[in-house]
């Protein structure tokens, strides 16, 4: 028995190893070397694809020339050309090959017809429509095998699962120069949307049923089903999401079963779903065969199932890095993706580096649509001990969030903050409460190392000493990023950052809400938050506004090496506006690694002549 098991490995290692061999030293004699004339374009590239498998070692010279013009014939043929004179000499080298083409063959009937619900249909209208061959034109094979290929892809797309083609012929006459194509194309009766049925879901399936992208009674789309489907696994909540329309109803009445116990159903869904499915009566194979035959299925409903399993309940991520900002760092998270029947999530994360700590936690309360609408419960405590800034801090919130069809997320939340901090040399506990709104939108593709993409971001909060907050402030925050990537080779990247801060008494506002700039997000050649107005001590302060601006290009140097050339500028300031803005230039290197990207940059800061600095991080830009 051990040694049967280990057979297989070792067969597809070997295979591994042989087959990259064997067409290193085969491919030299597979690939025929031809000269061809009389012939251009696709015609002589489709010839030239036709011959390149021969093996000339495995043939004599009389049946190498044979084989070679039944290829040539059948690469000629898809272009109309069915009488060509073909001139073979097999002992020059390379092999010559002159081909008269002959006369080509021009369609002399051309009849199409779609009959069946799909006549009507715009998508099979379309694609009739955008045929390029008429009466009269050469005979090309390639779009009419594309016109059947689309016909019956547009039948199963959209519903159209009786179809069939009642004639299909493509009559060539090659002494006439002729050809006669015909398609009859019967689509028979549109599908629509049954009742769903859902199995094996931990959530109520109400909540399910809520988020479909479809209703009963509907024309039936292919479209919608994975819309559905890519929802449900969207939500965290199941470790598989199957929906799939109950197509072979007729099999199920046959007795027929398979021997090995399972109904098809049953292997495809699993017990479960076959437990929900009613006990229907069998009959015989001929029986049924008879049966429809002589009674046309009027029911054109198509019933859904849906079958999900639970995702894990518990799952832990731990994740160690390094950043110029703050050294090494750890993180630990564990996300509970669901916690009751309604799709309630939690998650909590721990991170840790020598200058900062923060524990939060999140409380997900999904709405009708789990996707776009939600209430937030986030609660967490901060410490921070970075150079000029101590801060013990503790926050809870509540949120509610929407997500409209353009991707814009709008969250309206209320925050109170708690913290005890020292500031430049100032200590002070503030207790504060206030409201803020956002919107916010990220788009991204690829996810990993995106080539095209762009973040936007504002954010408005205010307090007032009226309800309670030790500080009055109105507090507006805003980010753009784009990026642009130009060819395969050539990635642009830009971001632009603001803030600002009206307030009477600045001293009361806690550093979590106060301006500082520098760092490897930021302006980069100066340090982590380095940037802020100072005291009279020489300490930093903080600033009640900022701005931050990035010009980067990025060339790629060879697969997922990149070098990049960048200019950062921008401070945190005082009385709307900086007397100048802190500039860093540089250079850098991208690795997109299987832990993502990591980037390390060189930059120097223009107002110290003799200084750099090295930055480096590893994770994406957004």
């Amino acid at each position: 028995m051990e040694r049967q098991r280990r057979w297989p490995i070792a067969k597809k290692a070997a295979c591994s190893v042989a087959l990259p061999l064997l067409v290193l030293t085969a491919n030299p004699t597979w690939a025929l070397n031809a000269s061809i004339s009389g012939v251009s374009d696709e015609v002589e590239d489709n010839i030239d694809a036709y011959l390149q498998t021969i093996d000339e070692d495995q043939y004599t010279e009389l049946r190498l020339e044979g084989e070679i013009r039944r290829r040539t014939q059948e690469a000629m043929r898809v272009y109309g050309y069915y009488d060509p004179d073909i001139s073979v000499d097999v002992t020059k080298r390379p092999i010559d090959l002159r081909i008269d083409p002959g006369p080509q063959v021009k369609i002399e009937i051309l009849s199409i017809n779609i009959d069946g619900e799909a006549k009507d249909d715009p998508p099979f209208q379309t694609a009739l429509d955008a045929f390029p061959l008429r009466e009269g034109d050469a005979l090309r094979h390639a779009p009419w095998d594309r016109l059947r290929n689309q016909f019956s892809g547009l039948a199963l797309e959209r519903g159209y699962f009786d179809w069939d083609f009642t004639d299909r012929r493509m009559e060539v006459r090659p002494y006439l120069e002729s050809a006669r194509l015909y398609m009859d194309f019967n689509s028979g009766p549109r599908y629509q949307f049954g009742n769903t049925t859902i199995a094996g879901s931990h959530i109520e399936p109400d909540r399910l049923h809520k988020m479909q992208t479809f209703e009963a009674g509907e024309p039936y789309l292919a479209e919608s089903l994975a819309l559905y489907s890519q929802r449900l696994a969207q939500t965290g909540w199941f470790s598989s999401v199957s929906v799939r329309p109950r197509l072979d109803i007729a099999r199920e009445l046959t007795l027929d079963a398979p021997t090995h116990g399972a109904t098809w159903w049953d292997e495809v869904t699993g017990t479960q779903a076959a437990e929900l499915q009613p006990q229907r009566p069998r009959l015989s194979g001929a029986a049924l065969a008879t049966a429809i035959s002589i009674t046309p299925r009027e029911d054109t409903s198509l019933p859904i199932d849906v079958t999900v399993n639970p995702a894990d309940r518990h799952q832990f991520e731990v994740g160690i890095g390094y950043a110029t900002d703050v050294g090494p760092r750890m993180r630990f998270s564990w996300h509970q993706p669901w916690i009751n029947r309604f799709g309630h999530s939690l998650e909590h994360d721990l991170f840790v580096s020598a200058p900062d700590q923060r524990f939060t936690g999140t409380y997900h309360i999904p709405l009708d649509d789990p996707l776009r609408d939600s209430y937030r419960l986030q609660y967490g405590v901060r410490n921070r001990d970075d150079g000029d800034t101590r801060s013990l801090e503790a926050s809870a919130e509540i949120a509610r969030r929407w997500e409209f069809e353009n991707r814009w997320v709008q969250t309206l939340y209320f925050r109170t903050t708690y913290e005890d901090f020292t500031q430049g040399g100032v200590s002070d506990q503030v207790l504060l409460y206030y409201p803020g709104i956002q919107w916010s939108r990220t788009r991204t593709r690829p996810q990993r190392f995106p080539l095209w993409g762009d973040r936007q971001q504002l954010s408005i909060e205010y307090s007032d000493t009226i309800w309670g907050s030790d500080a009055q402030f109105a507090r507006l925050t805003g980010d753009t990023e784009w990026i642009r990537t130009i060819g395969d080779d050539n990635r642009f990247l830009a971001r632009l950052s603001v803030g600002a801060i009206e307030t009477d008494n600045f001293d009361k506002l806690p550093p979590s809400l106060r301006f500082f700039a520098g760092g490897d997000r930021s302006v980069r050649g100066y340090s982590f938050e380095s940037l802020s107005p100072r005291n009279a001590e020489g300490r930093l302060r903080g600033g009640q506004q900022m701005l931050t601006s990035t010009l980067e290009y990025q060339r790629r140097i060879s697969g997922d090496w990149w070098g990049a050339t960048f200019v950062d500028s921008g401070d945190a300031f005082d009385n709307w506006g900086p007397e100048d803005l802190k500039t860093g230039a540089g250079v850098g290197v991208r690795w997109v690694s299987p832990v993502g990207p990591i980037r390390l940059d060189v930059a120097h800061p223009f107002d110290h002549e003799d200084d750099w600095r090295l930055h480096f991080s590893i994770g994406p830009e957004f």
